[in-house]
Order: structure tokens, then C-alpha cells, then sequence
């Protein structure tokens, strides 16, 4: 049986990408956790690397992708609106926070956790960890999802729209919930289990094993997408996306379908939120904001809906501007000019022009999905296509 053009292509499109990615995640690795602490390294580049791209940004930004990554399922792919994605992002941080710490101090359990056995509090493995936030925010992800999930385009990005504001509000006033303390509230939970890594500590640059576990988290998400996306699944969502009425006419299961890529996009927001957790070294209710929802919709629009490379780009761009990028260039700027520019104040006003100016010119995003592509020009072929044959009429 001979593969059709089109799978071939996307099939080789996607190994130069997986080979890309490897590439730029080995040279990542080396630089931050061999390059940086060398004695021989020149001040200036030392320098440059931490102001323009410091450790915390760039696993900070890691972090960003494996959650746009999981919002790429459902928006993407299924072309369901999700306004309130920070949701299972603070559910997995939590997670985190109760099973990683000494939070239930009159608790004294240790399942392989990274501290010693006598330790107060539920201290259990960060890979367990990393299943038991992605299986709960799955969980939540189909509770809320199964009833709310028959609302189309507006009304169901109202409902996740209050979905992503009642859950962290939740956890900002949960240090007396019925009685309970459950997140301490403002004060947050301060500390959480350190990932154990296999390694000894190797001093102030073992932020580089952090980092490695990191972009695995990444590629794990990659791999997931994109098997789901050339799966039977992956095709029921995209005939879902394209045309709700005729995939239901086809025999697509929607209400299923449908739950499947809410339940499956929370389950990546709970990996991100432990990987978040750990990389804060806490978890606080005010990161959990309405903006970081708007803000992961954003890296999926922009980087290409529906593509995974898109996505990845999108996602690490717009979350190294937002977290460093504007900052450093600001300083720059400032020295150069003698001003006092606060640049990071127009990070929003920044993000918005960005956001018009794609949608009129490039609607598709940077890295545009084939499918996508051509929905988002549809009207503009037809319109090709008639003056075409108008000229064929007139001759």
C-alpha cells in the first residue's frame, strides 16, 4: 500500500522538527550546565546569557509549552474555545503542594519522596506526583466538561470563562474552606519537595538537570500530541473542529469526542502545574490569574492552532518576552538612549498589537497548520476560483 504525498510530507516535516528540537534541547543543556559555570568562559558572554536568557526564564517558558501544548488539544485540534485553562493549572500546582511538602504537617507519610522518612507532611515521589496532578485535573476536566461541553463557541468559552475564575478563587480563600485549610490561602505553600533528579547535587548550577527534566516533560507532550493527532481520535476531533454537523452525520461520537480532548488537555495542565510547582519551589493562588488563561490562548493562536511545532514556538517567545525578553531589552534600550522607559508596563498593549496585526495579515499563526491554513483562506479561494472562471467565460 503506497502512502499518499501529503502523509509523506507531513511525516518528514515532523522528524526535521523532532530533529530540530533535540538539537536545540542538547545545546540547551550543555550551555546551562557545563558552558555557564567554565572558568574560561568569557564575562561578556556570561553576561549575556543571564540578562537575555537566564535559567528561570527558560524553564519558566518550558513550563508554558507543555501547558499550550495540552490547550492545543482541545482549541486546536477540537476547536473548543477554553477561556479558563489556568484552572487545571493551579488544580495540578496544588497537587503538587499537598503530596510534596510538609503542608499536612500532622501527617507523616514518605512514598520515595525526596526527603528524609522522619519528614512531618505527604511526601511522595515527583513522578507519581506528575500522575496523580495529571489524573485529578483530568478528572475535574470531565466533570465539568460533561456537563457544560453541549454549549457551543460563545457560551462554552463563558462557561470555562467562569470555570478558570471560581477555581482559583477557590484556592486564594481556601485557607478556611468549610472548616479546612486547603491552600493557606494568601500565604501559599511555601515549600515543595525538590525533584530527585539521580544526580548529586552539583552546586549553583544544578538548575540544569531541572532544565533536562523539563524539556522531557515537552517532548513527552510532543509525542502525545502528536500521536493522538494522526490516531483515530486525533481525526474524529478535526472533523469535530471543521464541521460539528457533518461529523455527527458521520457517526462521530461528539459529546465523547468532545470530553475526550477537555479531559486529555487538563490532564497536560496538571503535568505543567507540578512542573510549575517545583520549578517556583511553592505554589501561591496570585499566579493563578484570569490572565495566564488569555495569555496561553494567545501562544496557541499565534504559533499556529492545531500544530505542535507552532505551538511550541509560540509558547516559548511569547513566555520568554512577557518573563525576560522586554525586561532585558528595556535595560538595553534605557543605557543606550539615557531614558527611564518602563517597557515591561506595555506588555499587554504589546501582546494586543500583535494580536491585531495577526489576525488581519496572518490568521493563521506563525507555523500554520496545512488543514487550518486553507479553512482560514477558504473564502479567498472560492474568490480565486470564480474570477478564474468569469475569465474563462469572457474568452
Amino acid at each position: 500500500m503506497v502512502k499518499s504525498t501529503g502523509t509523506s510530507n507531513l511525516t518528514r516535516s515532523n522528524r526535521n522538527w523532532i530533529r530540530g528540537y533535540s538539537i536545540a534541547a542538547l545545546v540547551m543543556f550543555i550551555t546551562y550546565q557545563y558552558l555557564l559555570p567554565w572558568e574560561g568562559l568569557p564575562l561578556g558572554i556570561y553576561d549575556g546569557i543571564n540578562k537575555w536568557m537566564p535559567p528561570a526564564a527558560l524553564n519558566e517558558s518550558l513550563v508554558y509549552v507543555i501547558m499550550a501544548l495540552g490547550l492545543n488539544i482541545i482549541v486546536g485540534y477540537a476547536g473548543l474555545l477554553d477561556l479558563g485553562y489556568v484552572a487545571f493549572w493551579a488544580i495540578g500546582g496544588y497537587c503538587a503542594g499537598w503530596f510534596m511538602s510538609e503542608f499536612f504537617y500532622f501527617l507523616n507519610i514518605n512514598f520515595f519522596g525526596s526527603v528524609p522518612a522522619e519528614s512531618p507532611g505527604i511526601h511522595i515521589n515527583f513522578w507519581l506526583v506528575l500522575l496523580i496532578g495529571g489524573l485529578v485535573c483530568a478528572f475535574f476536566g470531565a466533570l465539568i466538561g460533561a456537563p457544560t461541553l453541549r454549549l457551543k463557541s460563545d457560551y462554552l468559552a463563558l462557561v470555562t470563562l467562569g470555570f478558570g475564575e471560581i477555581i482559583p478563587q477557590v484556592f486564594f480563600n481556601g485557607e478556611d474552606f468549610f472548616g479546612f485549610n486547603i491552600s493557606n490561602g494568601t500565604k501559599g505553600i511555601v515549600r515543595v519537595d525538590p525533584i530527585p533528579a539521580g544526580v548529586k547535587n552539583l552546586g549553583p548550577f544544578d538548575f540544569g538537570w531541572k532544565l533536562l527534566l523539563f524539556i522531557f516533560l515537552a517532548a513527552v507532550m510532543v509525542f502525545i500530541s502528536l500521536r493522538l493527532r494522526r490516531g483515530r481520535l486525533g481525526r474524529a476531533w478535526l472533523a469535530v473542529r471543521e464541521d460539528e454537523l457533518a461529523a455527527s452525520m458521520m457517526g462521530v461520537p461528539l459529546m465523547r469526542t468532545k470530553l475526550a480532548a477537555y479531559a486529555i488537555g487538563a490532564f497536560s495542565g496538571g503535568l505543567g502545574g507540578v512542573a510549575f510547582a517545583t520549578h517556583v519551589d511553592g505554589v501561591y493562588a496570585e499566579r493563578f490569574n484570569f490572565a495566564i488563561s488569555i495569555f496561553l490562548v494567545a501562544m496557541v493562536v499565534l504559533g499556529g492552532m492545531g500544530n505542535v511545532w507552532g505551538v511550541i514556538l509560540g509558547a516559548f517567545v511569547l513566555s520568554w518576552v512577557n518573563g525576560n525578553g522586554l525586561a532585558a531589552f528595556g535595560s538595553v534600550y534605557n543605557e543606550t538612549f539615557g531614558t527611564s522607559i518602563d517597557f515591561t508596563s506595555f506588555t499587554f498593549l504589546l501582546f494586543g498589537l500583535v494580536l491585531i496585526l495577526m489576525m488581519l495579515f496572518k490568521r493563521e499563526g506563525f507555523v500554520p497548520e496545512s488543514r487550518m491554513k486553507l479553512l482560514m483562506h477558504e473564502s479567498e479561494l472560492d474568490e480565486e476560483e470564480s474570477v478564474e472562471k468569469k475569465k474563462k467565460v469572457g474568452r
